[in-house]
């Protein structure tokens, strides 16, 4: 069941951000969430594979994954020993996967809801952030994904341990039947990965509706409508966290998006004259 939390002011993204429970285990205040950021509330949860192969995308992903890797081994060789790691790198360059991107980070995933490429619109619709329960999602996993998250004490994959369940993406999907799906923490290839303590979720290729399938399988899952009229208010705030596009794509792309971001002027022309205000 999909829960859905409306925010319509700072109270309620301040309770977004610090929402950890304290684990008398550890005597610490932890939560195994992660979120993804969407700059739309009406923008539903798809793969890019999804919205560029659409019904050939189980046809088409072999070979796609072929040639990416015959092209791109030359940068990284190891991918060529794990369809996993194809995946993961062709990701983070834009290849067409079947990944679905999450932080570990309520600020990161709040900054990917509050920015979009036309900043005029801003203003004009809601932004939204998920929240998924990594433990939630895993107990669900066959047993053989258990036995593996008992055996390395952990509740989220790494490719180690991911290749070490299943061999390739028929298997996969041969494995979660649509029912439940891999978390997984990338190896740390970028310093984009890092910066925004990126997990991605591994969709079955038979999984048609994400949205469907968590209202179905979850009882912990969490929309959150951030409302139109806060979202500059947030993004302020976030500007003075330092999480920006200087920090989540860092490198000089990541400083002129910033920068154009930050010099933006609200406001509209009339008559040749600028009418708003710096």
């Amino acid at each position: 069941m999909i829960k859905t939390v409306t925010i319509d002011d700072m109270f309620g993204i301040s309770n977004l951000i610090c929402e950890q429970k304290y684990r008398p285990d550890l005597k610490r205040y932890r939560a195994l969430n992660i979120y993804r950021g969407m700059p739309n509330s009406d923008f539903k949860i798809i793969t890019s594979l999804q919205r560029i192969c659409k019904d050939k995308r189980k046809l088409l992903e072999p070979t796609i994954l072929s040639n990416f890797t015959k092209y791109a081994a030359l940068e990284d060789p190891s991918i060529e020993t794990s369809v996993w790691r194809q995946m993961i790198l062709g990701q983070h360059h834009g290849l067409p996967t079947r990944l679905l991107d999450w932080s570990f980070s309520p600020l990161t995933s709040l900054h990917f809801a509050t920015s979009e490429n036309n900043l005029d619109n801003m203003d004009k619709h809601d932004c939204m952030v998920w929240r998924i329960d990594v433990d939630e999602m895993h107990e669900r996993l066959p047993e053989k994904y258990q036995e593996i998250m008992r055996k390395e004490q952990t509740t989220v994959f790494s490719l180690k341990m991911l290749q070490e369940a299943c061999r390739d993406q028929k298997e996969y999907d041969e494995d979660m039947k649509g029912e439940t799906m891999v978390i997984v923490e990338p190896p740390s290839i970028e310093p984009r990965i890092i910066n925004q303590y990126s997990f991605f979720s591994i969709m079955p290729i038979d999984l048609e509706d994400m949205e469907e399938f968590l209202d179905k399988y979850t009882e912990k899952t969490v929309r959150f409508i951030i409302k139109k009229e806060i979202r500059w208010q947030v993004r302020d705030l976030l500007d003075q966290l330092n999480i920006s596009e200087r920090i989540v794509y860092p490198g000089l792309d990541g400083l002129s998006e910033w920068l154009a971001r930050h010099y933006y002027v609200k406001g509209e022309m009339s008559g040749g004259h600028f009418t708003g205000t710096y």
